[in-house]
């Protein structure tokens, strides 16, 4: 197993850690991702434990709570073992006040979360979306308690634009409160747009990337290919819904490289895809989920080799999109402006 450092902070992490949104499958939703029990689950977070991976990423809304429910159990007398992250900020529930990034909801949202995972600390407690509602000053000043009194060791963002993580560390800064030591959020080959704007600012300000979703939301399993009907796994279950759009031929496109770089090294579609990530600037950790041990381990497999310049640069062409304004207008003053080499 790699490990890198977490963003600015002193926590080492290793570069793939495990997401339990298959645990449970309680609600139609969350059942196209996988419905894994107790038993199941406590073989896999063994597998991960064996094999290094030792964080685990779960969030509150996931199957309603069953996920960190059966995440705490498979981790019972290991959790001195494990690093755990987990989230708050969607609706919770009917309650008018179980949502979003108040002190109110945080406060209880993260007790409750602490009860249904078993334990009295969170390593790591990501914000899930940013609440436009509640200001930013009092979101961050009850992380900071939630901090201080022990419950949490670090914070991150989630699915923020730059300008609200950019605020939110400015906030963070101006008063002296906890800060976003990473962020976590959607890249993949067929989803680049972190690159535009949210990669510069984490390498500007020290924020490193926990990726979600690195196989695009199932379109880079393998079992998707130019003429090849989909019969099996997470997308042909409905597991892509709210997933971003993507065309059929951008996909082939980068599907096609993929499997020409995979016959190249020996490795499948899924692991190249994994690989092409762990180049990238910024990226600490790669969330990889599983609804199968025979999954769980064919992800491991994107560790102890890597790719050679020539065939990252051909992944790069295959799934490179023009920047939308002003990103596209900014490359023209490279000059003063420099952007990470991966545009």
């Amino acid at each position: 197993m790699d490990y890198r450092q977490f963003g600015r902070s002193g926590l080492t992490v290793p570069v793939l850690s495990f997401g339990t949104g298959t645990f449970g499958g309680t609600n139609e939703f969350f059942q196209r991702w996988g419905q894994t029990d107790v038993a199941e689950a406590t073989r896999m977070v063994d597998l991960c434990l064996d094999s290094g991976v030792n964080f685990f990423d779960t969030a509150d809304i996931y199957s309603g709570g069953a996920s960190e429910e059966i995440l705490g159990q498979a981790l019972k007398g290991k959790r001195d073992r494990a690093l755990i992250s987990t989230k708050a900020t969607f609706r919770f529930n009917d309650d008018l006040n179980q949502v979003g990034s108040s002190r109110y909801h945080l406060v209880r949202a993260c007790e409750a979360s602490l009860k249904r995972l078993g334990t009295d600390h969170i390593d790591v407690y990501f914000m899930h979306g940013f609440d436009a509602l509640t200001p930013v000053d009092e979101t961050l000043r009850a992380l900071d308690d939630l901090t201080r009194a022990g419950k949490i060791g670090y914070i991150g963002a989630s699915n923020f634009s730059g300008w609200q993580l950019m605020k939110a560390l400015a906030t963070s800064e101006r008063h002296g409160l906890a800060r976003y030591v990473a962020y976590q959020g959607y890249y993949s080959l067929i989803g680049r747009h972190y690159e535009w704007e949210l990669m510069p600012l984490g390498i500007d300000q020290g924020v490193g990337l926990m990726v979600w979703s690195p196989l695009g939301w199932g379109r880079l399993t393998g079992k998707i290919r130019r003429g090849q009907a989909n019969q099996s796994g997470r997308i042909a279950a409905g597991g892509a819904e709210g997933g971003p759009p993507v065309s059929d031929e951008y996909l082939f496109g980068v599907v096609d490289a993929l499997d020409a770089v995979a016959a190249e090294t020996g490795k499948t579609v899924a692991q190249v895809a994994l690989n092409w990530l762990l180049t990238r600037p910024t990226v600490c950790n790669i969330v990889v989920g599983a609804r199968t041990e025979e999954q769980l381990k064919q992800n491991l497999g994107a560790l102890g080799w890597t790719l050679t310049a020539e065939q990252v640069a051909r992944l790069d062409a295959a799934s490179h999109e023009t920047p939308i304004y002003p990103y596209w207008h900014q490359k023209g003053f490279d000059e003063r402006n420099p952007k990470p080499t991966v545009w």
